[in-house]
């Protein structure tokens, strides 16, 4: 990532104050610019056309697991993987200024947001109200000036829109990551970082050809693996997997070999370097 500071801009999906932009202020290393779209699909579209430098996706959340339509759109994009980003998803309860608690009737989030914070929801009997994203759960919410609901976002969000935080960390669990992976027009420099290669491959329908496949694998450390059905195909599918490594590393190359030769198709989404910190 060469550019400029001041002329970076990181696309990411949601408002300001998401999560998704919380890992697009971290993509580069530095502060970027920073451009919200309405979907995945816009985001890839963005980095593609040249009207961001970067995108951020998020590819699997540690309670919820993952993220099929990120997953489904890296098979499909041109774009390369040169990176990820890990946030601590810390979910705030927020309202208008000056409303307390006892106020609250209704809270509106994303869906996810809403399932990892049913603890406290129950515990008050609020009526879960199901957003776009989180953000513009709490964007709405300021505009509105409804008194009897609250919004579930980030700490940046309340910030961002004008509400006040009522209670941090509501999460049922405290362990609440999101990965997110960086995309780019072109492939990484070499570095000497730690890295990760992330793979997308189909097999024949034979018997025991996955596990041959999977063989070739065999000696590395594979940190994911996970199959999806192909959109293409009925009853056919398509193995994720994330191996920790440089593509570039003799072993990781001619185990990379071996499944390219085994498999129907393949494609390597990428080899970047890993997230060695957590954000947010």
């Amino acid at each position: 990532m060469t550019e400029p500071a001041a002329d970076l801009t990181v696309a990411f999906q949601g408002n300001p104050g998401s999560y998704g932009e919380i890992a697009a202020l971290n993509a580069a290393g530095h502060t970027p610019h920073t451009r919200g779209y309405p979907t995945f699909h816009e985001v890839a579209q963005a980095v593609e056309s040249g009207e961001a430098h970067y995108g951020v996706l998020p590819v699997e959340n540690s309670l919820m697991g993952a993220i099929h339509q990120s997953i489904d759109l890296l098979s499909e994009t041109d774009l390369h993987v040169v990176g990820e980003v890990v946030v601590r998803v810390s979910h705030c309860l927020m309202a208008l200024p000056g409303v307390e608690i006892g106020e609250i009737r209704r809270v509106a989030s994303q869906q996810p947001a809403l399932d990892q914070c049913t603890d406290l929801i129950r515990k008050h009997g609020w009526q879960p109200v199901a957003a776009h994203d989180t953000a513009g759960s709490a964007k709405n919410l300021a505009a509105s000036g409804e008194r009897d609901l609250a919004a579930i976002a980030s700490a940046r969000a309340a910030e961002l829109y004008g509400l006040n935080i009522l209670q941090r960390n509501i999460e049922d669990e405290p362990f609440n990551y999101t990965r997110f992976m960086i995309l780019h027009r072109h492939e990484p420099a070499p570095s000497a970082a730690p890295h990760k290669t992330s793979l997308v491959f189909a097999v024949r329908h034979t018997p025991g050809f996955l596990v041959e496949t999977l063989n070739e694998l065999r000696g590395l450390n594979l940190s994911r693996i996970e199959s999806r059905p192909r959109r293409d195909r009925a009853w056919s599918y398509l193995m994720y997997v994330d191996i920790e490594g440089d593509a570039r590393d003799p072993q990781v190359a001619q185990a990379l070999a071996g499944v390219l030769r085994k498999a129907s198709y393949a494609k390597i989404i990428g080899s970047y370097p890993m997230a060695t910190e957590t954000v947010g």
